[in-house]
């Protein structure tokens, strides 16, 4: 009896001890299995973020080209920063090539100039894409159209952009068509002198030059006043004041001696 209670005892001790040690193996297997599970969640989210980010960069690489700003696409600063030369060389392949347009119009019509401009530019791009392909050839090299970057940009107007644009033109439309009923019914007697006055000068200027030719004047006045204002502003300044002040009195007087000629106070 004695040695079978020892036996018992001792295989009772056996389990006792045992027991923890199977306990915390388990526990240390499903703490594995937890941090698999959390490596696998881990590593799907990563995948994810790195899908869409790629789906983000494609998306940004084909951008639409009208999003950008117009003139490919010229914006606010960058119409300042040309009028005032600030870029030199990108100034001067702009308005050379406004020159050379309008002084090509005054010696051939619209039909020649857009001709003889389509076929320069499609001996250009022919040229420059025979001469890639001679090269790929010579060199054993596959890198593909010249012009692969143009091809894929996206060029087509959206319907929002479509609609957009449309309400800027309505918007100009119905301040222009406003504003020449104001002045051609006499809303204001002043205002429709001033138009007057304004026509008169312009069939002089009309027969002095021709359309082309103040285009040509616009634009080179266009590319030269803003710097001889910016470096001469001070003096320009005081003359401008002077004359507006001596037009203003002008004005003054005539809207003093006709009848009807002050403006209607609101």
């Amino acid at each position: 009896m004695n040695r079978q209670n020892l036996a018992e005892s001792a295989s009772y001790l056996k389990y006792s001890f045992v027991s923890p040690q199977i306990s915390t193996e388990l526990l240390l297997s499903e703490g594995r299995t937890e941090e698999l599970k959390g490596e696998t969640s881990q590593k799907k989210t990563a995948d994810v973020t790195g899908v869409s980010q790629s789906n983000r960069s494609s998306k940004d690489s084909g951008q639409n080209i009208w999003s950008l700003p117009p003139l490919l696409f010229l914006n606010k600063q960058k119409a300042i920063d040309l009028l005032y030369w600030r870029d030199i060389k990108q100034t001067g392949i702009v308005f050379g090539s406004f020159l050379l347009l309008l002084f090509s119009l005054t010696q051939f019509s619209v039909v020649s100039v857009v001709a003889y401009l389509a076929l320069a530019a499609l001996s250009a791009t022919i040229s420059f894409r025979i001469y890639k392909s001679v090269l790929q050839a010579v060199q054993k090299t596959d890198e593909g159209h010249p012009f692969k970057a143009y091809l894929e940009l996206e060029i087509s107007l959206s319907q929002d952009q479509i609609q957009k644009y449309t309400d800027y033109l309505q918007l100009y439309v119905n301040s222009a068509a406003k504003e020449l009923r104001r002045l051609f019914l006499v809303q204001d007697l002043v205002d429709s002198l001033k138009f007057a006055v304004l026509m008169w000068l312009l069939t002089y200027v009309g027969a002095l030059f021709n359309g082309l030719t103040l285009l040509i004047m616009a634009v080179v006045s266009m590319f030269t006043l803003p710097v001889v204002y910016f470096k001469h502003q001070a003096q320009i300044d005081q003359y401008l004041g002077l004359v507006r002040t001596h037009i203003n009195t002008v004005v003054g007087k005539i809207q003093a001696k006709i009848p009807g000629a002050k403006r209607q106070t609101e």
